[in-house]
């Protein structure tokens, strides 16, 4: 016992000995040979006794000897050293990690900073350009020291974690990032263990502190890692083997980490990497040979006669209809290939199921780093989609997708032909940064190269599809062509295309899954899929040509069907699976709404098809649960039912032809000749797309859709409106939002009392939310119909139910009632204008309660959020149009009855003008609070006002104010649309009265806005639609404020018109001679006249202020436009 213990006593004694004599050595500043030499006598030579004593001594006495004797070598590591030196620190690195096995340091951020310096001086002692260049032996002994020194310090990063300081990491950082850099010239041995280290090290920096890193060691990072994939990248083909593997693995994980956690741009270095990631995709993928199927598998039509010749490379369309001409037809379908033998590069499943092969972890390992190879380029590609946009043509191929050759490797040919599941599966993510990163829109062109891609990849996705065998790459597969489908501009590729990828579809849906357990899910991922083929906009005159063949030749509501349509109706049965039929109505729907002249051909069929689901046997089984917030949880077979019910809804609009809400404005400001021609027409999201067909016919005395809606109404809308899921009540309410006053007024009264009961009932009874969002919706519909404000009880009631849901606690809910609400002003006006002296007081009586408190819920609204706020300055617009301003005594004559107004009448009963004010003030809290919608509606709303009859603007106090506004966002908006709706206010005043003291403001606003518009750059690409528009706007405006110059005495104004004379001589001769330039076709006969008249007035009343203010040869010049104008021959009319 004795003895056991005296040898540890022993070993203490010595370790106490031998450093307390080295400190006693050392205290007169020796030299770097006389350190070494110590070391060598004291430290090296008593090494295992050092090493053997460690177990029985305090930590933070050994810390403290290690770090004296860190610190003691620190100089002479930063030297360059001899032969004697090197080895010493040689010997020292291997002893202090022999040390970190037995003990774990406790460090500070001083202790942590010796350390790395000492290590990084040691380092570049070992692995500088004088340290190799030795024999292989020492070689080997320095790249061994330079191990232990990373061992060491990871252990000290392990030991420490919950100390370590974000400084500590950044020295860690520029430590490795040394080593990195030396282990480069390392020649005679392998330098890939040590920075397999150092790049999980930098992985695990990364991952601690990577988004706190300062921006100077990240670039410094990324120059790093460029730099090794370049020394990789010359030295060709790379190397495999267990060790590269590791590094490889290591490397890239590492790279991610670093890419993922961006600080600056990537710029420089985007190609670079794109070029070395792509040697990866082919990696320990062993045949040296070159695989090319041959073609024998066709499929119709990717490069049809449409795409030129069958083939040639992708053509844009511009060149391939100039070069159609004279061509013979040619075969329009696609040589697909196959392998007769499946190689190394076959996705067939029984390489992809991964459940043992001959080479077993090494084939893991090497799939692992295909895959780390792609996320990196997914994470260049998120970091600046713009920039990555070059790389495509690299990364995805452009011609013979099916011809694998091993060293032009891409992103398909990982999807085509990687043996391994994981590899193919994590392209989905690479497809879907595609999508991301291609902006489609009308200003971007379609390059041969991006055709060329988008073709290869519909062909190599398609194949996959056909042949791909394993459930979970399938579902991949179909999620990746969903994505190809939403970033393809099929109208600009070959005709042919997108019905290629419909009837690869369905072809694959009829072929079924029957070798998988998940047949349910697959099917329901494919018919997915094929909805959103068929969603694909604009509409497609082959796939509808299609279409209209199947029905001709007959539906049969079978699975082996050979139609599209068929099919379809087949997989919408009640007898098949919930999942499924639910995505089939889904697809039904899309084929409605983007080929509608399709439902009126194959009614019958989709309306037995709905019965068929909301049948009452069916109907009982569906079960309905609800939660205590009003909100329901729906079953499956809940689902399939309102979709169903959304089905029908989609086939009324598409039969009875409904383009949106019925417009009842009778907007004078579109009136104006310079604006008439360039009225865009608004895009209604839940209008059919009628691209295709013409307007909807009628049959008989009914217009069309009117027999559809009363069979639906009887048979199906009459049960499913009181039904016990909120989902199928609040679809059977939206249906009533889709139709058409024509086909509401052909229906029996009966029908039409119930679709307004069933409305006002669902919209005040009903405790569910989107029951009542759709109901208001149906409200104000109806509404705008020019017979609903016929009746004033009708009216009265959708106003009540429309308010009492504008005090709804759901936004959803007041978003659908302020809607309403905006259009029943509209409508109450036309309901009194109606009116005639004969009328009845009670109903006068009964408009102007509606009148009142349309405004006082309006002005609520008003407040409330931004959707709702811009409904309600809509709604309040409206209504100023016609509520009297003032009083005005009148008396009513036989001849004055029929100029009467709804002003004029509403004027007879009305008393609290107070409304005014408080509007006004409403409009300029919502131009400074409100988002773009909001103030183009106070745009509009300001219009409608200044249109009132009864307003006396020039007696207003808020007058300037107003026209500040309107001139300030004319001027200052980055919104076009705004703008331009601003300039139509401004020149709603029909007098110069009507302007009072702003007249001069708005005269040199503007002028000064068209002077400066071909100069204004403060406008987002996303506007410049628009310009036109706001130049013509800008022009009737102009014209129009000039044409009352002459009204007033104002000298400052005749001084701004004198001083710009010039300018608007010069452009009043251009647009005199734009008009004159313009050719006469049917009605624009009647605005080319009344374009000559405008600017006839404008110029004729600049004459007049010319020669007021005493400027004859400035008159003069202005008369010689209008001789000019006058000379142009009129157009027979």
């Amino acid at each position: 016992m004795e003895a056991s213990t005296s040898i540890p006593s022993s070993a203490v004694r010595s370790w106490r000995t031998i450093f307390l004599t080295l400190r006693d050595e050392v205290q007169n500043s020796p030299t770097g040979s006389t350190v070494v030499q110590l070391l060598n006598n004291l430290i090296f030579s008593q090494s295992e006794t050092l090493i053997a004593a460690i177990p029985n001594l305090p930590v933070h006495e050994v810390t403290s000897d290690a770090m004296f004797l860190l610190e003691l070598v620190g100089p002479i590591s930063n030297s360059r050293g001899d032969e004697d030196t090197r080895h010493a620190l040689v010997q020292l690195s291997n002893l202090i990690h022999s040390f970190s096995h037995l003990i774990s340091f406790k460090v500070t951020s001083s202790t942590w900073g010796l350390i790395l310096h000492t290590f990084g001086g040691m380092v570049e002692m070992f692995l500088g350009i004088a340290g190799i260049k030795r024999d292989s032996s020492d070689n080997i002994s320095v790249t061994e020291a330079t191990k232990h020194c990373l061992e060491t310090v990871r252990s000290l990063v392990d030991a420490n974690q919950r100390t370590i300081t974000l400084s500590d990491n950044v020295q860690l950082l520029n430590f490795l990032l040394k080593i990195v850099r030396l282990s480069h010239n390392i020649r005679k041995s392998s330098p890939w263990e040590i920075q397999t280290t150092v790049f999980t090290m930098m992985s695990e920096v990364f991952s601690r502190v990577g988004t706190s890193l300062p921006t100077d060691h990240w670039q410094s990072a990324v120059d790093a890692f460029r730099n090794t994939l370049d020394v990789l990248a010359s030295k060709g083909p790379l190397m495999e083997g267990n060790v590269m593997d590791r590094f490889y693995t290591s490397l890239l994980h590492s790279l991610h980490l670093v890419l993922v956690n961006a600080k600056g741009s990537l710029q420089d270095h985007v190609a670079g990497f794109v070029a070395a990631l792509r040697m990866f995709f082919g990696y320990g993928l062993t045949s040296t040979s070159q695989i090319v199927y041959t073609k024998e598998v066709r499929m119709p039509s990717l490069n049809s006669e449409s795409a030129g010749s069958s083939s040639g490379p992708y053509r844009p369309p511009h060149v391939r209809k100039q070069s159609q001409k004279g061509m013979q037809s040619k075969d329009s379908k696609l040589e697909f290939s196959h392998a007769a033998s499946i190689g190394y590069m076959s996705s067939d499943s029984d390489f992809s199921d991964s459940d043992g092969s001959a080479k077993g972890i090494g084939n893991y390992r090497s799939s692992k780093i295909r895959v780390a190879a792609i996320v990196c380029i997914q994470d260049l590609c998120r970091s600046d989609p713009k920039l990555f946009t070059a790389q495509w043509t690299i990364l995805l191929p452009s011609s013979d997708v099916l011809q694998a050759r091993r060293y032009e490797a891409n992103l398909m040919t990982c999807l085509l032909y990687d043996p391994y599941l994981k590899g193919p599966a994590s392209v989905f993510l690479q497809v879907a940064e595609y999508k991301e990163s291609t902006k489609l829109g009308s200003f971007t062109a379609l390059s041969s190269s991006l055709g060329q891609i988008l073709m290869q990849l519909h062909t190599g996705i398609l194949y996959l599809i056909k042949h791909e065998k394993n459930s979970g790459f399938l579902t991949s597969l179909f999620k990746i062509l969903t994505l190809l489908i939403s970033c393809t501009p099929y109208s600009r590729m070959p005709d042919q295309l997108l019905p290629t990828v419909i009837l690869n579809l369905h072809e694959r849906i009829v072929e079924g899954f029957l070798s998988h357990n998940d047949q349910t899910g697959l099917l329901a991922v494919a018919l997915s899929c094929l909805m959103d083929a068929l969603s694909v906009s604009p509409s497609s005159l082959k796939v509808n040509e299609m279409f209209v063949i199947e029905i001709s030749i007959g539906l049969k509501i079978e699975k082996t069907s050979s139609g599209l349509l068929s099919t379809l109706f087949y997989y919408s049965q009640p007898s098949t699976s919930p999942t499924v039929s639910l995505e089939a109505l889904q697809v039904l729907k899309a084929v409605a709404h983007n080929y509608p002249n399709l439902m009126v051909l194959c009614w019958k069929q989709v309306f037995s098809i709905i019965s068929e689901f909301l049948d009452p046997i069916l109907e009982g089984s569906s079960r309905v649960g609800a939660v205590n917030s009003g909100h329901i949880v729906g079953t499956i077979r809940e689902k399939v039912i309102t979709n169903a019910i959304k089905l029908l809804d989609e086939c009324l609009r598409a039969i009875c032809g409904f383009k949106g809400t019925e417009d009842l404005s009778d907007d004078k400001l579109l009136n104006s000749p310079f604006t008439y021609d360039y009225i865009k027409v608004k895009t209604i999201s839940s209008a059919p797309s009628y691209g295709l067909e013409s307007q909807p016919v009628a049959n008989g005395d009914h217009p069309a859709g009117s027999e559809q809606w009363c069979e639906a109404i009887e048979k199906q809308l009459s049960s499913t409106l009181f039904h016990t899921s909120p989902m199928a009540r609040a679809a059977s309410i939206t249906c009533f939002a889709g139709i058409t006053s024509s086909v509401f007024f052909s229906l029996p009264e009966d029908k039409q009392d119930q679709i307004i009961t069933y409305s006002i009932s669902a919209a005040l009874d009903d405790d569910v939310p989107s029951v009542r969002s759709a109901a208001c919706r149906a409200i104000g519909v109806i509404s705008c119909f020019p017979q609903a404000f016929m009746s004033v009880v009708t009216l009265c009631k959708f106003i009540n139910a429309a308010e009492v849901n504008s005090n709804h606690p759901l936004v959803s809910v007041r978003i659908a009632a302020s809607w309403a609400l905006a259009n029943l002003c509209d409508s109450v006006r036309h309901c009194i204008d109606r009116f005639t002296p004969s009328s009845s007081s009670v109903e006068l009586k009964d408009c102007t309660k509606m009148v009142s408190l349309l405004i006082d819920c309006s002005l609520r609204l008003t407040r409330d959020g931004d959707k709702i706020k811009a409904n309600a300055v809509r709604a309040l617009g409206n209504l100023s149009r016609f509520v009297p301003c003032s009083t005005q005594d009148f008396h009513i004559s036989v001849e004055t009855e029929r100029c009467l107004t709804s002003t004029s009448f509403l004027q007879l009963m009305w008393e609290d003008f107070s409304w005014l004010e408080r509007m006004v003030h409403a409009f300029l809290s919502c131009v400074t609070t409100g988002n773009v919608k909001v103030r183009w509606n106070v745009c509009h709303a300001l219009s409608n006002l200044f249109l009132n009859e009864t307003l006396k603007l020039e007696d207003t106090d808020w007058g300037p104010s107003v026209f500040s506004i309107l001139l300030l966002l004319l001027r200052d908006s980055s919104n076009f649309k705004i703008r331009i709706q601003a300039a139509a206010a401004l020149a709603a005043p029909s007098t110069i009265l009507d302007y009072g003291k702003s007249y001069s403001d708005v005269v040199q606003g503007v002028e000064h806005t068209l002077e400066n518009l071909g100069s204004d750059q403060m406008f987002a690409p996303s506007s410049f639609k628009y310009r036109v528009a706001l130049e013509k706007q800008l022009t009737s405006t102009m014209l129009h404020v000039l044409g009352v110059a002459s009204g007033t005495c104002h000298h400052p104004v005749h001084d701004f018109l004198i001083k710009k004379a010039l300018f608007l001589e010069e452009w009043l001769r251009g647009l005199c001679s734009s008009v004159m330039n313009e050719e006469f076709e049917g009605e624009h006969d009647v605005t080319w006249n009344q374009k000559k008249e405008v600017i006839n007035r404008a110029i004729e009343s600049l004459v007049k202020v010319y020669e007021g203010r005493n400027h004859p040869v400035m008159a003069e010049r202005f008369k010689m436009l209008v001789d000019k104008l006058q000379e142009c021959p009129l157009p027979e009319i």
